[in-house]
């Protein structure tokens, strides 16, 4: 993919799903949320594109998070659908995860979808639980007082961010080995689609408990009105359930300071402890799909994990 390729490239996106969906307007789908110039931006190898007849008809994107690779959305104009065009993006896709050496590989799908699931189970990627999209509305207050022991990346120097992405490897690290998700806080960081949250451990201010990388408003993944937290995650211990309802709530303060009014962040349900965590603390589920996975296990969604994403 290329910067002249990005048009076409949103276009087919909110076309194609549009038009599964049966949007009466397929083109408003995601509204003025970006998911294909934030991506392309943040990895430009990683960005594919089909063509026909020197036109493009699909697309898809790999995200680099170490020792996990996940990719999507992947796409394709209606009128190539059942053409070869997927599978052929597919098979660029993996040998983009086999160059990086990714240990386990996954995506997000619709789980009433029996032509995605058969697709994608031809590479190798398996269904396993139910992801939820989940959302609450932000309760809007004047002043909120923020944690002491809180940080926001963007708020750090060259040399605070440079430690910051390295305790944010090794905390991921302790939960799955190889788990980095430096490239998705640098993105968000080099281009202003929100920021980072850091909590420190309140008697241990060099301690990192836990992080969250959130999207706030249009042109993000988030969209208007929207902080959605791409990926957050606790680090593992006695107090994990308890530092991961006070991540949600910074998370939640960061909406309330930006002019959100809606937080959104996706559950598998396979991590039932953070899921149900998420239901007392008044998230909801809008929308569901599976998760499917290269090989088949269960990765980090297990039921003592506390970590929100969602692999769309």
């Amino acid at each position: 993919m290329t910067d002249s390729d990005l048009e076409d490239a949103d276009r087919i996106m909110r076309l194609a799903f549009g038009t599964f969906l049966g949007l009466p307007e397929p083109m408003k789908f995601m509204g003025d949320a970006d998911y294909i110039k934030t991506r392309f931006r943040a990895d430009p190898a990683a960005a594919l594109v089909a063509e026909v007849d020197n036109s493009i008809v699909g697309s898809n994107f790999a995200l680099d998070w170490g020792s996990v690779g996940i990719f999507g959305p992947l796409t394709i104009d209606p009128k190539f659908w059942d053409k070869g065009v997927a599978r052929s993006l597919l098979e660029g896709t993996m040998q983009i995860f086999e160059k990086w050496g990714t240990k386990h590989m996954g995506l997000y799908t619709f789980a009433q979808s029996t032509k995605h699931v058969h697709l994608y189970q031809k590479f190798g990627f398996w269904p396993r639980y139910l992801t939820a999209v989940m959302s609450k509305q932000v309760e809007q207050k004047a002043e909120m007082k923020r944690n002491s022991a809180t940080e926001r990346y963007s708020s750090l120097n060259s040399s605070e961010k440079k430690e910051a992405i390295e305790n944010c490897a090794r905390l991921t690290g302790r939960i799955f080995s190889g788990l980095d998700l430096r490239k998705e806080i640098l993105s968000v960081d080099n281009q202003k689609l929100g920021d980072t949250i850091l909590i420190k451990d309140a008697k241990n201010s060099m301690d990192l408990v836990g992080f969250a990388i959130c999207h706030i408003g249009p042109d993000t993944e988030a969209g208007s009105g929207n902080c959605y937290i791409k990926f957050a995650a606790i680090s593992p211990g006695y107090e994990a359930a308890e530092d991961f309802v006070k991540l949600l709530n910074e998370c939640e303060q960061y909406a309330n300071a930006s002019n959100a009014t809606r937080l959104v962040a996706g559950a598998n349900t396979g991590r039932h402890k953070a899921y149900v965590a998420m239901m007392e603390q008044g998230f909801r589920t809008d929308m569901q799909g599976v998760a499917m996975h290269k090989p088949d296990e269960p990765g980090y969604n297990l039921p003592d994990v506390y970590l929100i994403d969602d692999w769309r």
